[in-house]
C-alpha cells in the first residue's frame, strides 16, 4: 500500500496530466485505508489532484476555464498554494477590500517568481522563463483591478469542484443513490444531453428538407422548361413537331410525377420537422420548469432564509450553467423553426404546417421570453431594514446575459422604492404610472459583463434613500410594519434586435426606519416575513399566526447567526420562552406543539406585567450576548433562560457560593447573577441571592468575566464548576506598577454584604457597585447608591472611548489629591 501511495505521490510532484478513475479510486480507498489503519483524519485530496482525471466533455469545460487572463500552467504548478488561500474570504461587493485582493495578487506572483528561481537543466531553463512571463503578465493584467483576479480563480475553483462533484456521482452509482442532490443534478443533466441530441437531429432533418427542396425546386425549373419547349412546337412544321414532342411529353410526365411524389415527400418531411420540434420544445418546456420553478426558486427561498441567518443561498454558478445551456438549446431551435418557415415561404405547399410553425414560433417566443424574465435576479438582496440616509448596496445579475450576447450593447437597470400597493398593481400589470414610494440616489446602474466569469451583472455599490412616502396604515400597525420593496428594471434586445425584453424584479420586503431605535421592531417584521412567506404569494401577504414549532425554528436560526455560536436554543430553552411567551407554567414541550402565536403576541401586545413584547424581549438578549456574552454562550457557562423560581430550586441544592447567569425576565438585554449563600438574618438559614441585572452599559465599563472575579463569594458555576476554571481566561491582565509617580485607578465592583475580610478599600478604593436583591423580599437591599448618569456612553448606546478616558482622569485627580505631599518630591 505504501509503494502505491508513494508513486501516486511521485507522479503528483512530476505534474502528471494525465490518469485514469481508477487511479484517482485507488489513491482514494488507500487514503481511506490508510486512516482506519492510523487512526488518523482522512485527507482531503486536492481538487487540481481530482480536476485532471476529467473525461470527455468534462475536460473541455475545465480547460476552456484557462486561457491568457489565466494560464493553466499557473494552476497547475501553483495548485497547492491556490487551494490554500482564503479567496471567498474577500468581499467582491466592496471596494475597500481590495487591499485584501491587492496581497493575494502579490502574494501570486511570488510564488510564481519562487517557482521560477527553483527550475533547474534543459527543460527547467524553459519553464523558468515561463513562469516569469506569466508573472509579469498576471501583473499587468490585474494590478489596476485585484478584484477581478480573486472574482477569476473563485470562478475556477468553483467550476472545477462542480465538474469533480459531477464526475465523481456520476462514476459511483452508490454515491449518487445516496445523495438526492447529485441525483436531481444527474437527471437534469441527462435531459440536457437528450435535448441536444434531438436539436441535432432536427438539425440533420432541416438540412436534408432543405436539399431535398433544393432539387425539388431545380426540377421544378426542368419541369417549366420542359412546358416551354413543348409550347415553342406549335411553330414548328407538323412532321418535326410529333418526332421531338412524344419524348417531351414523356419527360414531362415523368418530372410531373416525380414532383408530385417529392412535393408530398417534402410536405411529410415538413411536419415530421415540426413534430419533432414539438417534442423537443415540450421537454424544452419541462426541463425549464425544473430550473426556474424548482432550482430557481429554491435558491430565491434560500436567499430569504439566509435573512434571517439560515444556511448561505449558494453560488449561482451551477443555476448560470444551465440557464445558459437552456437559452443555446431554446435559440438554436428557434433558429431552425425560423428556417423552416422560410423555406415554406419560399416553396409554398398547400397543407396544415403553416399553422404549426406560426404555434411552434408562438411556443419558442414564450418559452425564450419566460427564460429571460425569470433570470433576471438579485444576486446580493438590498438591506431589509433600511434605513434612510444611508448608503447601502445591491447585485443584480442576468443568469442568460452572456450566452444572448447582451452584454454587446450593456443594458442599465433602475432602481425605485415601492409600495405593497405599488407591488401588487404591478405583477397584476395594473398601470402604476411609475410612481415611487420614495427617492433612491443612485440609482441607475449599467450592466458589466465579466469575460473571466461570463456573468452580466449591475452592481450598486452606493445607493441612498434620500425620503420615503408612507401610505395609510391599517388599524394597529405601525411604521415598522409597513413593508416596501426596491423595484429593478431594465430593456435590452437579443438577436439583432429581433426580441426586446421589458425585465423586473422585486426585492424581499423591506421595512424603511428614520432612526436607530426603530430597528428592533422593523427586524421583527422582516423576521416573520421571511420565515412564514409562501412561494408565490400575493406581496407581501403572510400569515397572522403560525405554530409555536415553527417559530422555534426561526428564533433559533436567528439566534444562532446573530450570537454567530454552534450553540443554538436548546428544548429546554425553547420551553421557557413559550411560559414567557403564552404566560404559561407547563414545562413540557408536548403541552406547546400544536400551539399557534399571532403576529400580535409576537410584537405588538406587551408581555404579562410588562412593558414591552415577547420579540423585543429576546431581541435584547440576542444583542446582549452578540456584543459582551458570546465566548461565554459558547464555552456553555451561561444557562441564560431560567426564571428566578427554577434558579432558586436549581441552587438551593448546592453547596454556598454556587452561582449561575441567567437573562433578566425584568429589563430587556439584561442579566443577572443568581448565587445560594447564607441568610445573614437568620443564622443557619440559606436563600437564594440576584444581583441586579448587568446591560450593555455595565459591560462597557467592566467585563462579566472581571466582574465575576471581583465577587469573591461567587465559587462555583452551577452545577459544580470553580468559576477560575470556566471565566480564568476571560480575566483582564492586573495593572503596571506605577509609572512616573502616578497611580493608575481601578475600577472594581462588590456587592456590601458579602465584602470579604480580605477586601482592603486601600487597595481598591473605586467601586462600581450593584446591589444583592435577595430571592426572599428585603427592600432595604435595593437601591444602596443613587442612580447615575453616564456620560460614557452615546445617544446609541455605544460605548465612548474618550468620554471614558476622561472620566478615569477625573478619578485619577481626585485619587491624588490626599496624597499630594506624599507624591510631591516625585512629580514635575
Amino acid at each position: 500500500m505504501k509503494n502505491y501511495v508513494a508513486h501516486w505521490q511521485k507522479d503528483q510532484e512530476r505534474g502528471c496530466l494525465s490518469g485514469t478513475y481508477f487511479h484517482l479510486e485507488l489513491c482514494s480507498s488507500l487514503c481511506d485505508k490508510t486512516a482506519e489503519l492510523t487512526g488518523l483524519p482522512r485527507v482531503k485530496m486536492a481538487v487540481w489532484i481530482q480536476a485532471q482525471q476529467l473525461q470527455g466533455d468534462a475536460l473541455h469545460q475545465m480547460q476552456s476555464l484557462y486561457g491568457q487572463h489565466f494560464p493553466i500552467e499557473v494552476r497547475h504548478y501553483l495548485s497547492q498554494w491556490i487551494e490554500g488561500q482564503l479567496w471567498d474570504a474577500v468581499d467582491l461587493e466592496n471596494p475597500q477590500e481590495e487591499f485584501k485582493a491587492k496581497r493575494l495578487l502579490e502574494s501570486l506572483i511570488q510564488e510564481l517568481q519562487k517557482k521560477a528561481e527553483h527550475q533547474v537543466g534543459e527543460d527547467g531553463f524553459l519553464l523558468k522563463i515561463k513562469l516569469g512571463h506569466y508573472a509579469t503578465q498576471l501583473k499587468n493584467t490585474y494590478d489596476r483591478c485585484p478584484l477581478e483576479l480573486v472574482r477569476c480563480i473563485r470562478h475556477i475553483l468553483y467550476t472545477e469542484q462542480r465538474l469533480v462533484r459531477e464526475a465523481t456521482n456520476s462514476s459511483s452509482p452508490v454515491g449518487g443513490m445516496l445523495d438526492s442532490m447529485s441525483q436531481k443534478y444527474q437527471q437534469i443533466n441527462q435531459l440536457f444531453e437528450e435535448l441536444r441530441v434531438m436539436t441535432q437531429d432536427t438539425e440533420n432533418d432541416l438540412r436534408k428538407l432543405q436539399h431535398n427542396q433544393e432539387y425539388f425546386i431545380i426540377q421544378y425549373q426542368e419541369s417549366l422548361r420542359i412546358q416551354a419547349q413543348l409550347s415553342s412546337l406549335a411553330s414548328l412544321p407538323p412532321a418535326d413537331r410529333q418526332l421531338r414532342e412524344p419524348a417531351l411529353l414523356s419527360k414531362r410526365a415523368t418530372v410531373e410525377a416525380w414532383l408530385t411524389r417529392e412535393a408530398n415527400t417534402l410536405q411529410k418531411y415538413r411536419l415530421d420537422l415540426a413534430e419533432k420540434h414539438q417534442k423537443t420544445l415540450a421537454m424544452l418546456r419541462k426541463q425549464q420548469t425544473v430550473i426556474l420553478d424548482d432550482e430557481l426558486i429554491q435558491w430565491k427561498r434560500r436567499q430569504q432564509l439566509a435573512g434571517n441567518g439560515g444556511p448561505a443561498e449558494g453560488g449561482l454558478d451551477v443555476l448560470q450553467s444551465w440557464c445558459e445551456k437552456l437559452a443555446e438549446t431554446i435559440w438554436q431551435n428557434r433558429q431552425q423553426i425560423r428556417r423552416a418557415e422560410h423555406l415554406r415561404q419560399q416553396l409554398p405547399i398547400p397543407g396544415p404546417i403553416e399553422d404549426l410553425l406560426t404555434e411552434l414560433n408562438g411556443t419558442i417566443t414564450d418559452i425564450i421570453s419566460a427564460l429571460v424574465t425569470s433570470t433576471f435576479i438579485i444576486e446580493k438582496q438590498p438591506p431589509q431594514v433600511l434605513k434612510t440616509q444611508t448608503k447601502f448596496a445591491a447585485t443584480v445579475r442576468l443568469l442568460v446575459g452572456g450566452k444572448l450576447n447582451v452584454h454587446m450593447n450593456p443594458p442599465q437597470v433602475k432602481a425605485t422604492i415601492i409600495s405593497e400597493q405599488q407591488a401588487k398593481a404591478l405583477l397584476k400589470n395594473e398601470n402604476t404610472r411609475n410612481d415611487s414610494s420614495g427617492e433612491i440616489l443612485n440609482n441607475n446602474c449599467v450592466m458589466e459583463y465579466h469575460q473571466t466569469t461570463g456573468t452580466l451583472s449591475a452592481h450598486f455599490r452606493n445607493m441612498s434613500l434620500k425620503r420615503i412616502k408612507r401610505s395609510d396604515r391599517r388599524g394597529a400597525e405601525s411604521v415598522t410594519e409597513e413593508k416596501f420593496t426596491i423595484l429593478f428594471e431594465s430593456q435590452f434586445s437579443v438577436g439583432s434586435n429581433e426580441l426586446v425584453f421589458q425585465v423586473k424584479t422585486l426585492s424581499l420586503p423591506v421595512v424603511v426606519i428614520v432612526h436607530g431605535s426603530q430597528d428592533n421592531n422593523a427586524t421583527a417584521t422582516v423576521l416573520w416575513d421571511n420565515a412564514f412567506a409562501e412561494s408565490g404569494r400575493v406581496p407581501f401577504i403572510v400569515p397572522d399566526k403560525v405554530l409555536w414549532s415553527q417559530l422555534c425554528e426561526a428564533l433559533n436560526m436567528k439566534y444562532k447567526a446573530e450570537v454567530q455560536s454552534t450553540r443554538g436554543l436548546s428544548e429546554e430553552n425553547l420551553v421557557f420562552l413559550a411560559q414567557k411567551a403564552f404566560s404559561s407554567s407547563s414545562s413540557s414541550a408536548e403541552d406547546y406543539r400544536s400551539i399557534t402565536m399571532t403576529w400580535s403576541q409576537f410584537n405588538r401586545e406587551s408581555l404579562q406585567m410588562r412593558n414591552f413584547t415577547f420579540w423585543q424581549w429576546f431581541d435584547g438578549v440576542m444583542e446582549l450576548t452578540k456584543k459582551h456574552l458570546k465566548p461565554h454562550w459558547n464555552d456553555g457557562a451561561i444557562l441564560g433562560f431560567v426564571n428566578k423560581h427554577q434558579a432558586q430550586d436549581m441552587l438551593m441544592s448546592k453547596p454556598n457560593g454556587t452561582f449561575l447567569l441567567r437573562f433578566s425576565d425584568s429589563e430587556i438585554g439584561g442579566i443577572t447573577i443568581a448565587w445560594v449563600a447564607e441568610n445573614p438574618n437568620k443564622a443557619g438559614e440559606r436563600m437564594v441571592w440576584n444581583l441586579m441585572p448587568y446591560t450593555t452599559k455595565d459591560f462597557s465599563i467592566r467585563s462579566l468575566a472581571d466582574r465575576i472575579s471581583d465577587l469573591n463569594h461567587l465559587l462555583y458555576l452551577y452545577p459544580d464548576r470553580p468559576k477560575d476554571e470556566v471565566f480564568s481566561k476571560y480575566y483582564t491582565p492586573p495593572l503596571s506598577k506605577a509609572v512616573d509617580g502616578y497611580v493608575k485607578p481601578q475600577i472594581k465592583q462588590v456587592v456590601p454584604e458579602f465584602t470579604t475580610a480580605n477586601a482592603d478599600p486601600a487597595v481598591n478604593p473605586t467601586y462600581m457597585d450593584h446591589a444583592a436583591s435577595p430571592a426572599v423580599n428585603h427592600p432595604h437591599n435595593y437601591g444602596l447608591y443613587p442612580p447615575m448618569s453616564d456620560p460614557m456612553l452615546d445617544t446609541d448606546g455605544d460605548f465612548d472611548l474618550d468620554d471614558t478616558m476622561d472620566v478615569a482622569r477625573h478619578v485619577e485627580e481626585l485619587l491624588r489629591r490626599p496624597m499630594e505631599s506624599q507624591w510631591s518630591g516625585q512629580q514635575s
